[in-house]
């Protein structure tokens, strides 16, 4: 099953392993470059039916890092389009993820010590901070810079920059938008009472704090093409007493649906804040029940993600029923070749069939010479 097709709308994925965002932290001035092009081509060529790149910010003031992707300028385009393209023409789906960071933004890349940018970083780097936005004054964490609350204004701007960054996608060529709305970043922080303590009809109850996320749901699909995929990384929970929670996630997943959204890539936490996470069962797949439960509850196909490393147990969630697809990233960055070794792994292409040819010819070649030497069984 996991590596069965898999159709929404116009768009057939040849299997069900997505690529996850990836951060890398690595865009020139926040354009992409041969980087982002050489590391996304190792999953092209490594067989994933669907491969998404890290997260590009939809405005300037969205962006997580100084290193960080954008789309907010036609510039950013041509270099998107080449990753899109290859993609395409070595038989994978490619798909891009749009975000805006809000609160979580003006930080530094992890390897500087995470955390907001500084004077420190001025000196060392010349990354200067700059100004980030959320629907209510409330840190990200402690020590962090105090965001400017978001007027009607403001949030109108970010909608309308949603809409054309996804016209932009279309325009390079992707098949698949993924809209960050989970893990911190702005549209999580609108849904999820620990971080929205506004009084205006973009807070408060559940309808009013889901308002935002919605609209830009309602806004990409202006423009996005009837037959592309749209999909929504949701968390499913916030881990918090008090917080976002199951429920209100398959609420909002109907809601999305109705709007157009195919499916719901569903992970959790991340919200931030002063209150501390109480439990999270970390282990092998401990996110899948939630896109299991949003499937069953909003009948709405949905992916998992998270501490999925084994092919059976990819496969098992597939053939169960738990989820559409499955979505890897550091299991992907330690073997690009995961999807056909999970292949093998699973009894399947004991000829190399599924291997680019400049590739599976030689392996095939090797397996017979070993066997006939009685090398191998």
């Amino acid at each position: 099953m996991l590596h069965s097709p898999f159709t929404l709308r116009g768009v057939t994925l040849p299997n069900r392993i997505v690529v996850s965002p990836m951060s890398q932290y690595a865009a020139q001035d926040r354009h992409a470059g041969d980087w982002h092009f050489a590391h996304l081509s190792r999953f092209v060529l490594g067989g994933a039916g669907l491969v998404f790149t890290e997260a590009a910010a939809v405005e300037q003031r969205g962006l997580r890092t100084p290193g960080d992707l954008g789309l907010w300028q036609d510039s950013q385009i041509p270099a998107l389009a080449r990753i899109a393209d290859f993609a395409r023409a070595n038989g994978s789906v490619p798909g891009i993820q749009l975000a805006h960071a809000g609160r979580k933004a003006s930080e530094r890349r992890p390897w500087h010590n995470e955390g907001p940018l500084n004077d420190e970083d001025v000196t060392l780097r010349g990354e200067t901070p700059w100004e980030t936005l959320a629907p209510s004054p409330l840190p990200y964490g402690e020590n962090w810079h105090i965001p400017r609350e978001m007027t009607p204004d403001d949030i109108q701007d970010v909608t309308v920059a949603f809409r054309d960054a996804a016209r932009r996608a279309d325009t390079a060529g992707f098949d698949v938008i993924d809209v960050y709305a989970g893990h911190g970043f702005l549209l999580h922080q609108f849904l999820s009472p620990l971080a929205n303590m506004r009084s205006d009809g973009y807070g408060g109850d559940l309808a009013g704090r889901m308002r935002m996320t919605l609209e830009v749901a309602e806004a990409i699909r202006e423009v996005w093409p009837e037959n592309k995929a749209l999909f929504f990384r949701i968390s499913a929970t916030d881990w918090i007493d008090g917080g976002w929670r199951l429920e209100d996630t398959v609420v909002l997943a109907c809601e999305l649906k109705s709007r157009g959204v195919d499916v719901l890539d569903c992970t959790t936490g991340g919200i931030g804040g002063a209150v501390k996470v109480q439990h999270m069962p970390l282990g092998e797949g401990f996110q899948a029940p939630y896109a299991a439960a949003v499937r069953e509850q909003a009948a709405m196909a949905t992916m998992a993600v998270g501490f999925i490393w084994s092919p059976q147990m990819a496969d098992g969630l597939i053939r169960d029923g738990s989820a559409d697809l499955v979505a890897l990233a550091r299991e992907l960055l330690d073997d690009p070749n995961w999807p056909l070794h999970a292949a093998r792994a699973l009894g399947g292409d004991e000829d190399y069939a599924l291997w680019k040819p400049a590739f599976g010819w030689w392996l095939n070649k090797r397996a017979r010479l070993m066997r006939r030497l009685g090398l191998v069984p």
